[in-house]
């Protein structure tokens, strides 16, 4: 039993326990398979370590946001897995808390708190990638609430997803960020298809998903239609706020790993001297990420949003991750040429290659790094917005 009391003290008995069982099913370098990663959502679910900051009406524990952002920062110590169902966790939720009707609270919440129902994000489209802006996804309203047609793409998850929440042009002959809402929709109604993207690890974590004349009940949009702009950069607030903690712990572990390699590698003197000096950049860039997301939890945990601070965190953090595995890549010699399946004794050269191909979709997803650059330089910088997405 973990008491609200002694709350951290009670995790970390319990997440070390916890971990040594899933451990012995699944070891860690099955972490990010779908099937470790429900496994893990169950166990969380079971032991009531979902709805932490949620207020009591709704199962919650009402622990303060500082000590929500301690517990993701233990799991992340420990190595746990990222849950199957993080994006209702870490966006969805608290975005239904803010801004939700009561009968949406009581219909959603209660499938997210006991793991019943994973849910997927709807953002990203074929013709438009991260410029949502550009949202081309429509619903025409009809006498039971409205009929949805379009793609999106990249999602993840979808395929194992009951619900989806998206960005859907909701009024007619609207442009730009005008006449956005922020929809509800089931996956499983009549309708809708999913297809798999097959990445370069050899996984199919991403998906295409299609809606042909989907119906979408009455009361399944989020807030007002038309407001779906300011609800979406509301969720995005908080995917890059207590979100990025257990990324930027497991990049610092990355980067250990990274000096580890280094220091047991064959290499002549000045081969080694070049990339002493490549790692220690990396290690500054490191040292940086970890000042830029103290500073945002500390928004984040006195009430505030991380503001400008969120878009400049993720960027550094993708950037210098991907350059990060370059430098193992580069580390690996001949076993560089593995697949990213291979087995033993290959295991910890394949679990390299799986990483480094990973990387390279973390500058795209949650927003692409010219998404990110161009937030920077409208809103630090006072560079003048595009008019294509700002009309």
């Amino acid at each position: 039993m973990i008491r609200t009391e002694n709350f951290l003290e009670d995790a970390d008995v319990w997440l070390r326990a916890a971990l040594a069982r899933l451990r012995a099913r699944y070891p860690d370098t099955a972490s990010h398979t779908p099937e470790c990663r429900q496994a893990w959502n169950r166990m969380l679910c079971e032991a009531d370590l979902i709805a932490l900051t949620w207020p009591r009406e709704y199962g919650g524990r009402e622990l303060p946001t500082a000590m929500l952002i301690a517990f993701h920062e233990l799991c992340a110590r420990l190595h746990a897995p990222q849950p199957i169902n993080s994006i209702a966790h870490a966006i969805l939720a608290p975005t239904l808390l803010r801004f939700g009707s009561a009968e949406q609270k009581a219909l959603f919440l209660p499938g997210i708190r006991d793991g019943s129902e994973i849910w997927c994000q709807g953002y990203s489209e074929p013709q438009t990638g991260s410029d949502l802006s550009s949202v081309r996804t429509r619903a025409r309203a009809d006498a039971a609430g409205w009929l949805v047609d379009g793609r999106k793409i990249w999602t993840t998850q979808a395929h194992l997803a009951k619900w989806c929440f998206a960005l859907v042009r909701t009024e007619p002959g609207s442009q730009a960020h005008r006449g956005l809402s922020f929809m509800l929709i089931d996956m499983r109604a009549d309708g809708v298809r999913v297809e798999p993207i097959r990445q370069m690890t050899g996984e199919a974590d991403y998906n295409e998903v299609l809606f042909e004349a989907v119906a979408v009940p009455e009361g399944r949009i989020l807030g007002e239609p038309g407001e779906g702009w300011r609800i979406a950069m509301a969720a995005a607030e908080y995917e890059r706020g207590i979100y990025f903690m257990p990324r930027v712990v497991q990049l610092e572990d990355e980067l250990a790993g990274l000096q580890a390699a280094l220091a047991q590698a064959p290499l002549a003197a000045d081969e080694r001297a070049v990339h002493a000096r490549r790692v220690q950049d990396l290690a500054d860039a490191c040292r940086v990420i970890r000042w830029r997301v103290d500073r945002v939890l500390r928004q984040v945990a006195s009430g505030d949003t991380p503001g400008i601070d969120g878009a400049m965190l993720k960027l550094m953090w993708s950037e210098t991750r991907q350059q990060v595995w370059e430098q193992r890549m580069e580390l690996l010699g001949e076993t560089a040429i593995l697949g990213p399946q291979a087995g033993a004794p290959y295991a910890a050269p394949a679990g390299v290659l799986r990483e480094f191909l990973w990387s390279r979709a973390e500058t795209i997803v949650a927003g692409t790094s010219e998404i990110q650059r161009n937030i920077v330089g409208e809103r630090l910088l006072g560079l003048p917005k595009d008019r294509k997405q700002h009309a």
